[in-house]
């Protein structure tokens, strides 16, 4: 067999790889610029933690890397890299992060550590040299020659230095330092006659990439034995994929908020596995089993939800009829609900009363038009507290009777059809078709009282009919052979049709002698008094008619979007209204008025997740000064901002109090 001439592929340490050598190595000019954020950091520094803490002989793969040998004669690298330059990047800013926390305390593991970030030879310059325009802010992170003369240019650099310095005590630098000695990677080196980019689409361009619920899969199931791996297959996973079927990656979302009580940020095709991740860094066999247990039970209600007309409670079938048309995004309440009742913790009448709100929720927002997305995840962490606080969070939200009364009179009816069969107390499959009564496009001859023609109304009578045609009053139910024989006939003829209906919901619109606006806002005034009482607000105080969003469930966005200065119109902060715009000022706000409110959970919060009250300013940067000897570093990006603001209201125990109102920008981000 013959070998390769043009690529040699090693399998290497990566700490061995950047330290053995004195090469450098440079990022091509054509390369994009360093893109990795707080979040990718985040993740890294958790996985170089969790393979630090393993057993001896376990390793971390961080993939390939593809560099080539510089073939100008002047230039001092020795290595290009084709690919690979955001991990090699990030890991140096780490591994730089680490020396300047310990070099004083223990300067023989900084020596090692030197070793990784410059060359024997030219201990002034760095190993690695990105683009020309950026090498001069790499070089004086890494070497620690940043002074605040360079904060007019803050960069990506910057930001993730100071981010692993702040995560990185000084008694767990050891740790970090073994578990990066744990890291391996495929080297791949290209000869001269091999094609870089070429190499670099084959690597980039695998095909299909995996989904959320096949990167979960092959999760739960790395690491076990053969026999192991088949006994979870068999009698966990195959029955989950059954029950779910095409939805599975959706099942995986919906556990996960329903688990969580947080929304799932999906970015990019593996959000979902990264949060599976969080809840899960570890499972061995034990906890597995044990989960794999709740996730095969919850895959059963959750084909129910899918397929309602399967289950054998009529009601349930019918509330879970109901959530399919109104809202598939409560399916996360609805089986959380369910399974309580499965486990005795919940009766069948709360059960049914908790759905009944859901559903009044969902219909109400949709007929004033509200948004109905991104409110579950509160729904299910009231639920952690018991009935009273879901019903108290589902009311909060519900939409009065006076604005629905609104809605009903002048808006479209919004699923019509489901709306008038749950007022006439019939099943959806009846053999019935939704009818306007006053069509939607009459012809010039169609008349409401079989006098009057269409065309003989002047334009502002037409466009006052026109504006009713889609309201609950002039809408009804037919059987479809009526339906047929009378489309768009006029009223009179249609009168007559309505008369020999089965349905008495649609015999009422007989007994009107003719059809006009008068008489379709009569008939929404009847019906909509059978809509209050069928879809009933919660009778407890607390609108929130200004669409409010709960703190926890506030948009998280990576990095600073174009309009991050207006995304919020303003903050409810414990009954207190904040003109607070952005993220970063509610950052700055909510950590300042906590020192002054409650200022251990300050400590407690930023003493466990390693930030962002440090008690000196140790890295340049921006920074707030909360007391004395206290500062608040204000260099994160917009996510983890965020995270924080979550975090520490949670530990004061006031998240539920505080609220953010997006502005029309706000809600535009992407």
């Amino acid at each position: 067999m013959s070998s390769a001439t043009n690529v040699d592929a090693t399998a290497v340490n990566t700490i061995e790889w950047l330290s053995a050598s004195d090469t450098t190595i440079v990022v091509p000019v054509y390369q994009r610029q360093y893109r990795w954020d707080i979040g990718g950091c985040e993740q890294l520094l958790g996985d170089i933690r969790a393979v630090a803490a393993s057993e001896d002989g376990q390793t971390h793969f961080i993939g390939s890397i593809l560099s080539t040998a510089s073939t100008t004669v002047d230039d001092d690298a020795h290595l290009v890299l084709i690919d690979g330059q955001q991990r090699v990047t990030t890991l140096m800013l780490l591994i730089a992060a680490l020396h300047h926390t310990l070099r004083t305390d223990d300067p023989a593991l900084a020596k090692e550590l030197e070793a990784v970030l410059v060359r024997r030879d030219d201990p002034l310059r760095t190993k690695l040299r990105p683009h020309r325009a950026w090498a001069d802010v790499f070089e004086s992170v890494v070497l620690d020659r940043r002074s605040p003369a360079h904060t007019d240019r803050a960069s990506r650099f910057d930001d993730n230095y100071a981010f692993f310095r702040s995560q990185i005590r000084p008694d767990e630098a050891a740790g970090i330092w073994r578990g990066l000695r744990k890291l391996e990677h495929v080297s791949i080196t290209l000869g001269v006659g091999a094609n870089a980019q070429q190499i670099f689409e084959s690597l980039n361009s695998t095909g299909e990439p995996l989904r959320d619920h096949e990167l979960i899969h092959n999760y739960v199931l790395m690491g076990l034995s053969h026999a192991e791996q088949s006994e979870i297959e068999n009698e966990y996973w195959l029955p989950l994929e059954a029950n779910t079927g095409e939805q599975i990656g959706a099942f995986w979302r919906d556990y996960l908020v329903m688990l969580t009580g947080r929304e799932v940020l999906v970015e990019g095709e593996r959000g979902v596995y990264d949060a599976f991740r969080h809840e899960f860094p570890r499972l061995d066999r034990a906890a597995l089993l044990e989960n794999a247990t709740q996730w095969r039970e919850l895959s059963e209600i959750y084909r129910l939800l899918l397929e309602p007309a399967t289950a054998t409670d009529a009601a349930i079938a019918r509330h879970f009829g109901a959530v399919n048309v109104l809202g598939r995004g409560m399916y996360p309440i609805a089986m959380r609900l369910y399974r309580d009742h499965l486990r005795g913790e919940l009766s069948a009448s709360d059960l049914s009363l908790a759905l009944t709100h859901v559903e009044s929720l969902l219909l109400r927002r949709t007929v004033v038009g509200l948004p109905i997305d991104r409110l579950v995840a509160r729904f299910c962490r009231a639920a952690d507290e018991g009935m009273e606080s879901l019903v108290l969070a589902i009311a909060r939200i519900t939409p009065s009777d006076e604005r629905t009364r609104v809605g009903l009179r002048y808006g479209e009816l919004p699923h019509a059809a489901f709306v008038l069969e749950r007022l006439a107390g019939i099943d959806a499959d009846a053999g019935l078709v939704l009818d306007h009564v006053l069509p939607a496009a009459p012809s010039d001859d169609w008349s409401g009282d079989g006098v009057g023609r269409w065309a003989d109304l002047t334009d502002d009578e037409q466009n006052a009919h026109r504006a009713l045609v889609n309201t609950l009053g002039n809408l009804t139910l037919l059987e479809e052979d009526l339906a047929d024989r009378v489309f768009d006939a006029s009223f009179p003829a249609k009168r007559t049709a309505y008369a020999t209906s089965s349905l008495p919901l649609t015999r009422e619109v007989a007994d009107s002698a003719a059809w006009s606006t008068a008489q379709i806002a009569a008939r929404t005034e009847q019906l909509t008094a059978r809509f209050m009482d069928a879809w009933r607000r919660p009778a407890v105080v607390g609108i929130d008619d200004d669409n409010l969003t709960p703190i926890l469930d506030a948009k998280k966005r990576r990095g600073w979007p174009r309009g991050w200065q207006r995304e919020f119109d303003y903050v409810e902060y414990r009954g207190e209204h904040w003109d607070v715009r952005d993220v970063r000022y509610l950052f700055n706000r909510v950590f300042a008025r906590l020192w002054a409110d409650s200022r251990q959970s300050v400590v407690d919060y930023s003493a466990r997740q390693g930030g962002p009250v440090y008690p000196e300013m140790a890295w340049n940067g921006q920074w707030d000064e909360l007391g004395e000897g206290q500062y608040l570093y204000l260099g994160w990006d917009s996510k983890y901002m965020l995270s924080a603001v979550q975090g520490v209201l949670e530990e004061a125990g006031w998240a539920s109090e505080v609220f953010v109102k997006y502005s029309y920008i706000g809600d535009a981000m992407r």
